[in-house]
């Protein structure tokens, strides 16, 4: 019996240890918030994210294994602002996870925590998949990493309050570094304000806004709809009246548009990672803006 009682004691003293060392289980809605989460909660957060860089954000399918994935997770971090309203109400719901849901503490909306771009003053269907909310691919701002990470750490402490002081200081460190490297990019950029470009899809607005560049077109007619052949002539004519210096697709988009018109218009092609992973240099946020910053730059000589 006494050891019998001695075994069951260092059961529960193992099981009281794996708990108090047990990570945050946080489900990104996209690459860039997983890669957020690890940055301030470093071993007591496991991170994963719904999407990878080269998936379309707005249209995934929710697979088993996600929605496996999202029954276990115990922070859900997502865009929101509509950039998810495909797929995720059907992620929530079939996953049957209540902490998820809108209004608590599982639930966190980096969107409404920034300046928002291209809110609409009237909605029109008609106008291709316009947002709502106002454009929701925020994260090519670096400012606003900036100003969801200090969010982000306070909730990742109202989840986990035992470790709350090793996130309070984590987000301090980051926002060290970040700062920093703002500073840095913002400094490298110069030579591209007012550097007019050409993007695939409207989802590089906060980008030109942090780095001064302004669009003169958009390869789909509407967000959303495809480039046709008579629209990309169209824009072909209009460049040698309004030049540009580059055009820009996102790593998940298909490159054949933007391909076409850089040898119709003569400029260069320039593929952004958009998200952390989208190509082999961006591994993690300070190295997608690194390469981010390196690509536009070649791209403007």
């Amino acid at each position: 019996m006494k050891r019998y009682l001695m075994t069951m004691a260092a059961g529960v003293a193992l099981a009281a240890s794996c708990a108090a060392h047990a990570a945050v289980n946080v489900l990104a809605c996209e690459p860039e918030w997983a890669a957020l989460a690890t940055e301030l909660g470093g071993d007591k957060v496991k991170a994963s994210s719904a999407t990878s860089a080269l998936q379309d954000p707005h249209r995934i399918e929710p697979r088993p294994s996600l929605i496996a994935r999202t029954r276990n997770a115990d922070l859900l971090v997502c865009t929101g602002l509509e950039l998810e309203i495909g797929w995720l109400p059907v992620l929530l719901q079939q996953s049957g996870n209540a902490k998820l849901l809108p209004g608590q503490p599982g639930y966190f909306e980096a969107g409404m925590l920034v300046p928002r771009l291209d809110v609409p003053t009237r909605l029109d269907r008609a106008e291709g998949d316009v947002h709502a909310a106002g454009n929701p691919h925020i994260q090519l701002d670096p400012r606003n990493i900036a100003t969801v990470s200090a969010a982000l750490a306070q909730r990742l402490a109202q989840i986990d309050p035992a470790n709350a002081a090793t996130y309070q200081s984590r987000q301090a460190d980051f926002a060290r570094r970040w700062n920093a490297a703002i500073a840095k990019w913002s400094e490298q950029a110069a030579p591209l304000k007012g550097a007019a470009i050409v993007e695939h899809h409207k989802n590089m607005e906060y980008l030109m806004n942090w780095l001064g560049m302004r669009a003169v077109g958009t390869l789909e007619p509407k967000p959303g709809v495809e480039p046709s052949a008579a629209h990309l002539a169209e824009l072909a004519a209009q460049l040698q009246r309004t030049p540009a210096k580059m055009v820009v697709r996102a790593a998940y988009q298909d490159a054949r548009a933007s391909q076409w018109l850089s040898e119709h218009a003569h400029i260069p092609a320039v593929t952004l990672p958009f998200t952390v992973g989208g190509d082999d240099a961006a591994k993690d946020l300070f190295s997608l803006f690194d390469d981010t910053v390196h690509r536009l730059l070649e791209a403007n000589k």
